[in-house]
């Protein structure tokens, strides 16, 4: 079993910043490949961003030079730094892990308005 704990959402304006961060805690971190998934209001759930177990990295295309995603093995943690927010980044946010199993976070709020 994984538990997965997203933060740093929050409402910011567009052009602005923000890092979210997922600690998975019950099991091997290293060993699960990672990713975001964003979910908009009357839209599907898409992938915004992942990161394997041996660091191999994948963006969408529409957040590609934006946003950056690594992790931190000794912290069992992951983490998306999000740049140059636009509206359309306005989503829930889930944390998400795989290895034989996959497990989600409870998700956080990201808002860009001004």
């Amino acid at each position: 079993q994984v538990q997965l704990v997203e933060s740093g959402g929050g409402l910011v304006q567009p052009g602005g910043s923000l890092r979210l961060s997922c600690v998975a805690s019950g099991s091997i971190f290293r060993v699960y490949d990672m990713g975001w998934y964003r979910q908009a209001p009357g839209k599907q759930r898409e992938l915004v961003a992942s990161i394997t177990s041996d660091d191999t990295t994948k963006y969408a295309d529409s957040v590609k030079g934006r946003f950056t995603i690594y992790r931190n093995n000794a912290e069992n943690t992951v983490y998306l730094q999000m740049n140059s927010l636009k509206p359309d980044d306005t989503a829930v946010y889930y944390c998400n892990a795989v290895n034989f199993e996959e497990y989600w976070g409870q998700g956080t709020q990201v808002t860009v308005s001004s």
